[in-house]
């Protein structure tokens, strides 16, 4: 029988310093992209499916954009 006592993995002591920046990149992208798809989809629903039109799916397309980036902004480590 083979003996499993020998292990290479220390528990508690792994480096996961390349998966919190896989992490961190990966969610730092679902979050702006997220913000673009809906200012563009609001531009592009509030134009051809209102009565508004474009300038009106531009002006709140740009105040959702200008909010999001206000709110999903990186904040200090401090800060919760």
């Amino acid at each position: 029988m083979a003996d499993h006592s020998h292990s290479d993995h220390d528990r508690g002591h792994m480096d996961i310093q390349e998966q919190s920046a896989t992490y961190s990149a990966v969610y730092g992208m679902i979050k702006w992209c997220s913000l673009a798809l809906a200012a563009s989809l609001t531009f592009v629903v509030m134009w051809f499916c209102t009565p508004a039109g474009p300038f009106a799916g531009l002006v709140v397309g740009g105040i959702i954009t200008v909010l999001g980036i206000i709110f999903l902004r990186s904040k200090p480590d401090g800060a919760h």
